[in-house]
């Protein structure tokens, strides 16, 4: 595996600087603690200039090459999730309910270091512009920041993105193009009906078991309504309604996520959906609202792109531990917003065997840090030489 000699000896440090961002998780848009770290660190590489509170909390960091050329855009995500961690590490979040269960302190280590080196080295024409993104886990952070002129105002012509993916192993990349990541939907169904003596059900009218029926039947969505050769999926992760034992209550509450490709898909879903709330109201004589949120679009690479951060994975781990024609997936991104403003590619790297992203033990594979800096490096090396 090459990854770079001078990258390598930055291993300690950027060991000692994802685990004091692991200690210190913020969420969403308020990353502001987070920024100040990240902005001391750009500022001791010697980074041209740095640009801050973008989108709230976001930070841009520009490093100017040895030539002149194009500007090309390097994101980590910062926000963490709302979960109270289970690690039980001696640097484990000191945040009660909040934990870098994604592993955006490792994302952000990576570019840092990628950074550290580009400023050191400047072997390359143009710009490099770090982007560090809130707001990744909700709120589109993303979008907000091309909303505010991320792209216009860095004339950044195209945009790259890691993301550390547990199960593969250490240093594997895994991308492809054209989507690579589905579009995220949130469905909200409010159950109105007439509560009343649980030992009396006949004089009421019951929200619960409408909200069964309706939930049962957006189940067929996926299996009788939808081409099974087309991903999509449709779950249902919240029923919520009642109080008591001996109580049926007046509401109940239904939530889930909607996850596809195609917006021909996405659109058959809505309709069915609301066809489904309206008739299965009816049928047990409540009455049900659908709210349906679309969230964020599909995540799609540029094939050239992917050509360009395929041939710098394999010059950083082998051709063998490269694979572009990796299957979409099912999760969501709003990269996919920088995506649709400029060209680029999505990538995830192995971390080796560890829990899962998004679950209370998960930890961030420190020994990959190098090696996606080093990605990052010879990315921008190889798209702007000299």
């Amino acid at each position: 595996m090459a990854v770079v000699n001078r990258i390598a000896e930055y291993g300690p440090d950027m060991t000692a600087w994802r685990r004091n961002l692991h200690r210190h998780p913020e969420l969403g848009f308020e990353c502001h603690r987070t920024a100040r770290y990240v902005i001391a660190r750009l500022r001791s590489f010697g980074v041209d200039a740095v640009h801050d509170k973008i989108a709230t909390s976001g930070v841009v960091a520009l490093i100017k090459g040895r030539a002149p050329g194009p500007v090309i855009g390097l994101r980590a995500d910062m926000d963490a999730l709302p979960i109270a961690e289970e690690t039980g590490l001696d640097y484990a979040s000191e945040v009660p309910g909040v934990m870098h269960a994604c592993g955006h302190d490792g994302h952000m280590t990576m570019l840092l270091g990628a950074a550290r080196y580009l400023a050191e080295t400047r072997n390359f024409a143009g710009t490099v512009a770090v982007i560090f993104q809130p707001a990744e886990e909700n709120g589109g952070g993303a979008q907000v920041m091309c909303e505010e002129g991320l792209m216009e105002q860095f004339d950044i012509a195209q945009v790259y993105a890691l993301h550390n993916a547990p199960g593969l192993p250490e240093g594997f990349f895994l991308t492809k193009d054209g989507p690579i990541m589905a579009a995220v939907d949130t469905f909200h169904i409010h159950v109105k009906g007439r509560g009343g003596h649980a030992a009396m059900p006949h004089e009421t009218a019951d929200p619960i078991i409408a909200a069964l029926g309706i939930a049962q039947a957006i189940q067929t969505i996926v299996s009788r309504n939808h081409v099974a050769t087309e991903e999509l999926v449709v779950s249902i992760t919240q029923i919520h309604a009642g109080t008591a034992d001996n109580v049926i209550p007046d509401t109940a509450y239904i939530c889930g996520t909607v996850r596809s490709f195609d917006p021909v898909v996405q659109g058959m879903v809505i309709d069915r959906m609301r066809k489904i709330v309206e008739g299965q109201a009816a049928s047990y004589d409540v009455e049900a609202a659908l709210d349906y949120e679309r969230g964020y679009p599909q995540t799609v690479n540029s094939a050239e792109e992917v050509a360009q951060a395929a041939q710098a994975a394999e010059d950083v781990s082998g051709a063998q531990l490269v694979d572009t024609r990796s299957a979409r997936q099912m999760g969501a991104e709003d990269f996919a917003y920088m995506l649709q403003a400029r060209p680029g590619a999505y990538l995830f790297i192995g971390q080796g065997s560890s829990a899962t992203l998004h679950h209370p033990a998960y930890d961030f594979n420190d020994r990959i840090a190098p090696i996606g800096a080093s990605f990052f490096a010879r990315l921008v090396e190889q798209a702007q030489p000299l």
